[in-house]
């Protein structure tokens, strides 16, 4: 019998591997691999294909996701992290998953398909007051992946109009989106720097070897 031990609300590890409980059991959504334990089905969840999958392997110590939590997602490309999610926050929370490519989009419709809580919004992260017709006042949590220049402004201006004080953020960053001629480490203090004037930093993790030049921060709103 596999040893199943959860490490936060909703996210578990089995024999080592991460996993959440499918919440749509028999589907699979990037060919990851299922196992049934107990009557109950779980989605491994590929620290190599999902950046906050790599955080919680290596040593995040906060989620602020639970059931019922209402999530902005932003920069939810395919999918692949925002399936995980909607696992995690269940029938009664909502996860609305911003995405700039079109054609990223058509990707999570499909996913969202057989997923209620998700919902796809085609639109740009920095223009937040575009998608504020489909969101609530305010969410629980912002998770950010955008591969852009001005990652931390679009979490202020999301933060500013989305959140209340206290609400966590999370943002995975390339440092090579903001400039690939620069030392990582350059661009994570300068980022850091700009998050620290509306954020508490709560903690960075580096998630070398499932990304490499990528920082992720675990935040709280001021």
């Amino acid at each position: 019998m596999p040893i199943l031990k959860e490490l936060f609300p909703g996210v578990f590890e089995i024999d080592g591997k991460l996993a959440t409980k499918n919440l749509t059991p028999g589907v699979s959504v990037y060919g990851e691999r299922r196992i049934t334990i107990k009557d109950e089905e779980y989605r491994f969840w590929d620290p190599y294909r999902s950046k906050l999958s790599a955080a919680i392997k290596n040593g995040l110590k906060k989620f602020p996701f639970s059931k019922g939590s209402t999530v902005l997602y932003l920069g939810a490309a395919n999918g692949t992290t925002s399936s995980h999610i909607s696992d995690i926050i269940g029938d009664g929370g909502e996860i609305f998953c911003v995405e700039f490519s079109q054609r990223a989009v058509r990707d999570l419709i499909a996913v969202a398909e057989s997923r209620s809580n998700m919902i796809p919004i085609l639109a740009d992260a920095r223009k937040p007051e575009s998608y504020a017709k489909y969101l609530p006042k305010k969410v629980d949590v912002i998770y950010q992946d955008v591969a852009q220049k001005d990652q931390a402004r679009i979490l202020e201006i999301n933060a500013e109009m989305y959140q209340v004080s206290g609400s966590g953020s999370m943002l995975a960053l390339k440092s090579q989106s903001i400039d690939a001629a620069r030392n990582p480490k350059e661009v994570y203090e300068e980022t850091a720097n700009a998050l620290a004037r509306k954020f508490k930093i709560e903690q960075t993790v580096k998630l070398e070897p499932y990304d490499l030049d990528h920082m992720f921060y675990s935040l709280a709103k001021l």
